[in-house]
């Protein structure tokens, strides 16, 4: 019987190439897979990096409130960090100051728009001033420069009219008597993901009582 060594040397050849075939697959496959963890460690060291950037660069305020009668001075300042230069665009709202969330769902609750609607604390910013809304509790957005401020207008809040009862204003006013004005505000900087940023306005100290002589 014959050999065949023409077909023994295909099939070896054959055989040959599978086998570098194979482990020429796993190589590539073996680089794709180090090629995406490379890639997914970079990504997250820049998702750090941003997020790091982004805490750093998070909008400093400084506001002061100035008591005149039934009326106040706001003024709002945007004070660092340096580096922040600017922002775009703040949307700056009034927040409740006694951090209830008061929903519809309660039984005997008000509508939740008649809720949302009241500004639950002592100020509200002035009707028709500064493009605030019928609330008060907004107003226009603006644009600011660190170093830069802008006053704002407000007023005295009212009970909603809801309530009953002779003494509901002083009711009223004993419920946020010393309650900071808390003011939230929503910042924007051309392709950066937004700030929120919380701020509470202390009252100003009563001025001290004269001594008797």
């Amino acid at each position: 019987m014959s050999i065949p060594w023409g077909d023994i040397a295909t099939y070896s050849t054959a055989g040959a190439g599978l086998v570098i075939s194979l482990a020429a697959w796993r190589v590539a496959a073996r680089s794709a897979d180090e090629a995406k963890r490379s890639a997914d460690s970079a990504e997250a060291v820049a998702r750090i990096e941003r997020e790091r950037w982004h805490s750093d660069q998070t909008p400093i305020f400084k506001v002061k409130l100035r008591e005149d009668g039934g009326r106040a001075k706001l003024d709002f300042q945007l004070v660092g960090p340096l580096s922040l230069q600017r922002l775009d665009r703040i949307e700056l709202a009034i927040a409740n100051s006694d951090d209830l969330v008061r929903s519809a769902r309660l039984a005997g609750s008000r509508p939740q728009e008649e809720l949302d609607a009241q500004v639950w604390g002592p100020w509200r910013f002035g009707a028709s001033a500064d493009g605030a809304d019928a609330t008060g509790r907004t107003v226009e957005h603006f644009e600011l420069e660190v170093g830069r401020g802008r006053p704002f207008e407000l007023e005295r809040t009212r009970p909603p009219h809801w309530q009953e009862g002779e003494d509901r204003d002083q009711r009223w006013a004993e419920q946020f008597a010393g309650k900071p004005v808390r003011l939230l505000a929503r910042c924007h900087k051309d392709g950066v993901e937004p700030w929120v940023v919380p701020v509470d306005v202390e009252m100003p100290a009563p001025p001290p009582l004269m001594a008797l002589v």
